[in-house]
């Protein structure tokens, strides 16, 4: 049980600093001259590697559909997986919830309550593709750079890198969500939840994808720590 606490309370906390800090870029970003796409990208990049490095050695997933991927590689148990998927969205909820009380209501509500939106000239497929496919490149980074064992210690940087690189690509686009508790705990908080399936399907296609062929073909087998909820193969 206090295992399961440990990684909840992560999880939480890391989704916190990501939906807190990348939010209120978004609110920045109608309110503040100069303050643009990149510093919104830059600002969600900089709150995931933080909150990663700081709760990597207990969980660091801060995502669902990254937790996805490590269900479907066998690296995590379901039901620790759900504990993991209620830290993050409970976390993402509470952290939208804060931002409404904190920021003045009206530049809250000009970022409709920073909610990630489908551009009107995205179709749904195309959306749930490039969601897809930027959170192919998110998970392939995490297994490639947290999860193999022989990969480069840099911490969360590199998964910072590849959300913030995403963004660019695709958030005039989606929003550029790659995370369904982030998209998910705004929508809560404004009761708005227009086009939120393109934000759990996307998103945890593109991780389970990315986490089998990185599995398949480049990790070696071995067993993770067992306080990480790992199963035998």
């Amino acid at each position: 049980m206090r295992d399961a606490w440990r990684h909840f309370t992560a999880e939480f906390v890391g989704t916190f600093i990501l939906v807190f800090i990348g939010g209120g870029a978004i609110v920045a970003s109608k309110s503040t001259p100069g303050v643009g796409l990149l510093d919104v990208a830059l600002a969600h990049g900089i709150a995931l590697a933080i909150g990663v490095s700081a709760t990597m050695r207990i969980s660091g997933h801060l995502n669902p559909a990254v937790t996805c991927g490590f269900v479907v590689t066998r690296r995590i148990e379901p039901m620790m997986a759900g504990v993991y998927i209620t830290g993050q969205i409970l976390g993402a909820i509470l952290a939208a919830e804060s931002l409404k009380l904190l920021v003045p209501p009206d530049q809250f509500a000009a970022v409709h309550g920073t909610i990630q939106e489908v551009a009107s000239n995205v179709g749904t497929g195309q959306a749930i593709a490039l969601e897809a496919i930027a959170t192919f490149f998110l998970v392939f980074v995490v297994f490639g750079t947290a999860v193999d064992p022989q990969a480069p210690k840099i911490g969360g940087l590199a998964i910072g890198f590849t959300i913030a690189a995403d963004i660019l690509a695709i958030g005039p686009l989606t929003g550029g969500s790659m995370n369904p508790a982030r998209s998910f705990g705004p929508a809560v908080v404004s009761s708005n939840y227009y086009g939120q399936f393109v934000y759990w399907i996307g998103p945890i296609a593109g991780a389970c994808v990315a986490a089998l062929l990185y599995d398949t073909l480049f990790l070696p087998r071995g067993r993770e720590p067992v306080d990480h909820g790992e199963i035998s193969r």
